[in-house]
């Protein structure tokens, strides 16, 4: 599914997948655009970071921008310079994976004049199953959050709602139903469900309802090999 705009910044409460969210975004909008770049801005958290999969991106001539190797599992707040280079260059479709919470966005408000100029998209992804954000007021309260930290306002909504590997429709039809709720109450278009290639012919009816993005995942816990 591609995006609307060129920048595409995509945040979400701790397991929210929105890292997943967006190794697949590259992915899906390298079969579309020439220049592909993705920055992996999420300095807080270091369990899930779209840097695992660099080769991936190696291979398919996606720019990956990222601390470099001997800091990649510091927990440093270690941000690259060479964000500037493709956010202000007009051939990059440039897909930002940033911090999950209020101290995770605080990173994307130091580019406050570029979000100013560049009118990028902010999108929170949302996991119902989450505990903070299983409810309507804490999901609420994240975003808003989010979006005083970054000085940004949330344009978007995508409903991740899953349990990794054991997902099942019972949690799709849920956390679709809890996402169309909040984004009433919110008035954020919730743009799409996105779901894992693993159930999609189980899938199949939901897609042809709704509004769907199939995802391959690509970070797994330690447990699941």
């Amino acid at each position: 599914m591609e995006m609307n705009k060129r920048i595409t910044i995509l945040t979400g409460h701790f397991g929210s997948g929105k890292t997943e969210i967006a190794i697949n975004l590259a992915l899906n909008e390298k079969k579309i655009h020439n220049k592909i770049a993705i920055n992996d801005l999420d300095i807080i958290n270091p369990y899930f970071r779209s840097r695992d999969v660099s080769d991936t991106f190696e291979q398919l001539d996606i720019e990956l921008i990222a601390p470099a190797n001997r800091l990649a599992t510091s927990d440093l707040p270690i941000v690259s310079g060479e964000i500037y280079r493709v956010l202000h260059d007009q051939r990059y479709r440039v897909i930002i994976d940033a911090g999950g919470d209020k101290d995770g966005a605080m990173a994307l408000g130091q580019y406050y004049h570029e979000w100013k100029e560049l009118k990028p998209e902010l999108i929170f992804v949302l996991n119902a199953n989450r505990p903070y954000v299983s409810t309507f007021e804490g999901a609420r309260d994240t975003i808003e959050q989010i979006e005083q930290a970054a000085r940004l306002q949330v344009t978007g909504m995508i409903n991740n709602t899953n349990i990794g590997f054991e997902t099942s429709m019972e949690d799709i039809h849920k956390g679709y139903e809890f996402s169309i709720r909040l984004s009433d109450l919110l008035s954020i278009p919730l743009l799409y469900t996105s779901i894992s290639v693993d159930i999609e012919k189980e899938a199949s009816y939901f897609a042809k309802k709704h509004r769907v993005m199939f995802i391959k995942r690509y970070m797994k816990l330690p447990w699941e090999g």
